[in-house]
C-alpha cells in the first residue's frame, strides 16, 4: 500500500515544476513571435498594417470578383434566363453561382496566369517589392476591363472625376475646371485610373447583361402570349396561362439544346 506522504510529494512536485513550464512556453511563444514581428518599432507597425491590409482584402475579394471579372455578366443573364422560363428556384442559386464562377474563371484565366506569372510569383520569390507586385497584378485586369468597358461609360466617370470639388471646398461652390484622368485614347491602359476604370466597367457589364437578358427572355415572352391567347379563345378564364405555358417553355429550351447555346454566346461574347 502507498504511503500518503509519497503521494503528497509527488502532488507538490507537480504544482513546483507547473510555473517553470509555463515559464518555458511563454519564452516559445515570445521566440515565435519575435520571428514574426521584427524588434525594430517601424518595422512592427509596418507588418501590422500589411496584416491588416490582408484581411480587409481577404473580406473583400468576393466584390473584387464581381467588379473586376466577368462573373456579373454570367449571373444576370442565368437569371433572366430562370425568369423567362417562369421558375422560381430551379436551379438553384446555387448551381446558377457555381456554373457563373466556373466560367469567370475559364474567360479569365488568360488574365490569371499573367497575373501570377508576372506578380505573384515574383513577389513570393523576393524578386520584387510589394509596390512593383502591386502595378504588375493589377496591369492585366486593367487591360481586360479596357476590352470590354465601352467609351462612354469611361467618359462618363471621368468627366465625373473631372468634376469633383477640391478638398476644403464649399459644398455649393463651383468646382474649378481641372484636367481629367487619362482615357484609353489619350494615355493607354498604363494611364486610365482604377477609380473611374471599374465603376465604368460594371456600368458597361450590367448593360450587356441586360441586352442578353433581353434576348434570352423574348423567345419566352412570345410562348407565353401564344399559350394566354389559346387559353382565353377556349374559354378557360380559370386557368393562369403561366401553368399552362410552362411545360412548352422547357419543352423548347431542351430541344434547342439551349443551356449548350447561352454558355457558348455568353463566353465568346468576351472574345
Amino acid at each position: 500500500m502507498r504511503r500518503p506522504g509519497r503521494s503528497f510529494l509527488v502532488l507538490w512536485s507537480a504544482l513546483a515544476a507547473l510555473p517553470l513550464t509555463t515559464l518555458a512556453a511563454r519564452a516559445q511563444e515570445a521566440g515565435i513571435l519575435e520571428g514574426l514581428i521584427p524588434g525594430n518599432q517601424a518595422s512592427v507597425t509596418g507588418r501590422i498594417i500589411q496584416l491588416v491590409l490582408l484581411l480587409t482584402v481577404l473580406s473583400v475579394a468576393p466584390g473584387l470578383l464581381i467588379m473586376v471579372t466577368s462573373f456579373t455578366r454570367f449571373v444576370i443573364a442565368f437569371s433572366f434566363l430562370r425568369s423567362g422560363l417562369g421558375l422560381q428556384s430551379t436551379p438553384a442559386n446555387l448551381v446558377l453561382i457555381s456554373l457563373s464562377l466556373f466560367m469567370t474563371f475559364y474567360v479569365m484565366s488568360p488574365t490569371f496566369d499573367r497575373a501570377w506569372q508576372d506578380g505573384v510569383k515574383p513577389l513570393i520569390d523576393n524578386q520584387i517589392t510589394e509596390e512593383d507586385a502591386y502595378g504588375k497584378i493589377v496591369e492585366p485586369f486593367r487591360a481586360f476591363m479596357l476590352a470590354q468597358v465601352r467609351p462612354k461609360d469611361l467618359n462618363l466617370f471621368a468627366d465625373l472625376a473631372a468634376r469633383r470639388p477640391a478638398p476644403g471646398m464649399p459644398a455649393g461652390a463651383t468646382p474649378a475646371p481641372t484636367t481629367p484622368p487619362a482615357t484609353p485614347a489619350e494615355g493607354g491602359a498604363q494611364n486610365t485610373d482604377l477609380r473611374i476604370l471599374i465603376p465604368a466597367f460594371m456600368v458597361s457589364e450590367l448593360r450587356r447583361a441586360f441586352e442578353i437578358g433581353f434576348l434570352i427572355v423574348l423567345p419566352f415572352l412570345v410562348i407565353d402570349m401564344v399559350v394566354a391567347t389559346v387559353v382565353m379563345s377556349m374559354g378557360m378564364m380559370m386557368m393562369p396561362p403561366s401553368v399552362v405555358a410552362l411545360p412548352f417553355k422547357i419543352l423548347f429550351f431542351v430541344l434547342i439544346d439551349g443551356w449548350n447555346l447561352i454558355v457558348d454566346g455568353l463566353v465568346r461574347s468576351f472574345f
